[in-house]
């Protein structure tokens, strides 16, 4: 889950990156938005794992008051 989630997320955000570089170097406003659009999907992925780790991370802490458990 998280690191190949983290890493599907920086390729998303790398390969937005190549697109908008190339669009603006050809004149291209069709890839330059492609390019904007994918750095977007990356962000909003890296977003996610970070939210699902986080998650993760709190259903994993023990309640460490009288009675224990888990919070």
């Amino acid at each position: 889950m998280g690191v190949d989630d983290k890493f599907d997320a920086a390729k998303d955000k790398i390969k937005g990156k190549v697109n908008e570089a190339v669009g603006k170097a050809t004149d291209d406003k069709s890839q330059e938005a492609k390019g904007h659009a994918q750095q977007a999907e990356g962000e909003i992925k890296d977003k996610v794992a970070d939210a699902k780790a986080h998650l993760k991370d709190d259903a994993n802490r023990v309640d460490d008051t009288e009675g224990g458990g888990r919070l």
